[in-house]
């Protein structure tokens, strides 16, 4: 028995140090372990994207702003429905309440398409923080429903949201141009216009689309940092708490419906944000774009990507938006798929049937999505 208490007494002080402090050469043990490759990939990373617009021709750069603008959104939805574990389908109409604002906001009250179009004609950078600000009021009259509903009831009551702003974007006429939409003013910053008019930096001319895409990059940048900072601190892992099981965590202290609100709010402002890169990328908004086959893009990025994290969600996003653009891209060289009206099969019908393929087998071979892949039998023995 001595023996059995001083060999457990020896380990402890191997693993504790001499002086019995906790920890202390293990610290100094993890120290010199090595970084690994994943800094390694973040820089190579960032470099390319950094020099990608001197090199890429406009269709790979608007191809990637389209995914940079639904990568915003989709972390938000992903606060909301994978982290929260809200069920939201109306995201579509917070991106249209973002990109509408930033109209109302910076427009100069042109007459078009027989409409007197409103216009407050604020600077363009305000008019796009307050069209993020406007989503988030959006949400926050909204609020005290989610707060309050879950599940399909959340689902079907957000489903609403979709049909009013539908209602609104074609027959507000002075505000949004109606069926043809409104033209969006360029965004200005520092000097410079993120227009079509060309400006040489190291003798490459730049246009829209190369300016636009460190605008992009900067707003994906600070919202993944911003979204992976609340996941990993004390309001992820509230809530976490509030999805896994809503009444313990209402046991454990934390306020249930103030948080389902908060993050209820969080997500528009996303949606707003990415709503406002989308009008500028587009150049002309338009309300068809807003709609329900919008709305159900955004819950197949989660899904695929992966529930409750930033690189899901950016993942996801990517494949969701750039798959039909892809295949209208390359239809002549791909079988089964041509031009719309040819005979053939549409690419926007062809996405959709491998979204559908994809959210089987993520569902079926991978539950946590692209970013978390499904651990073998034997290695989750092990780990349990």
């Amino acid at each position: 028995m001595s023996d059995v208490q001083s060999s457990d007494t020896t380990s402890k002080s191997v693993l504790n140090g001499r002086s019995g402090r906790p920890g202390r050469a293990g610290r100094l043990r993890l120290k010199r372990l090595p970084a690994g490759p994943r800094p390694y990939l973040w820089t190579a990373t960032t470099l390319v994207l950094l020099a990608l617009p001197f090199y890429a021709d406009r269709f790979w750069l608007q191809a990637g702003l389209f995914a940079m603008a639904a990568a915003i959104g989709a972390i938000g939805l992903n606060l909301l429905t994978g982290a929260t574990g809200q069920l939201s389908m109306g995201h579509a109409f917070f991106l249209a309440v973002g990109a509408y604002g930033y109209c109302l906001f910076a427009g100069d009250g042109r007459a078009e398409n027989g409409h007197r179009l409103v216009g407050l004609g604020l600077p363009t950078w305000l008019a796009a923080v307050l069209a993020v600000l406007l989503a988030g009021v959006a949400g926050g009259l909204f609020s005290p429903i989610a707060g309050r509903l879950r599940g399909a009831y959340l689902g079907i009551a957000t489903l609403a949201l979709i049909f009013i702003g539908q209602h609104l974007l074609f027959n507000a006429g002075d505000l949004t141009g109606g069926f043809n939409g409104r033209a969006v003013p360029p965004l200005s910053l520092f000097g410079v216009t993120f227009d079509d008019t060309e400006t040489v930096v190291a003798a490459v001319p730049f246009h829209s689309s190369e300016k636009l895409w460190y605008v992009g990059l900067a707003a994906l940048l600070a919202g993944g940092l911003f979204a992976r900072g609340v996941l990993r601190g004390r309001p992820g892992r509230a809530m976490n708490a509030i999805r896994d099981h809503r009444v313990a965590a209402g046991v454990m202290g934390v306020p249930v419906a103030r948080y389902r609100a908060a993050v209820f709010v969080l997500s528009s402002m996303y949606a707003g944000l990415a709503g406002v890169l989308l009008a500028l990328l587009f150049q002309r908004t338009v309300p068809d774009y807003f709609g329900m086959v919008l709305a159900l893009e955004y819950l197949a990025m989660i899904v695929i990507g992966g529930l409750g994290t930033v690189a899901g969600a950016v993942v996801g996003a990517a494949f969701v938006s750039l798959l039909p653009q892809l295949l209208t891209h390359y239809s002549d060289s791909l079988p089964l798929v041509s031009d719309p009206g040819t005979g053939g099969l549409a690419p926007g019908e062809a996405s959709r049937y491998l979204y559908g393929a994809a959210i089987v087998a993520v569902v079926l071979f991978l539950p946590g999505g692209l970013t978390r892949p499904t651990l073998s039998p034997r290695s989750s023995r092990e780990k349990t």
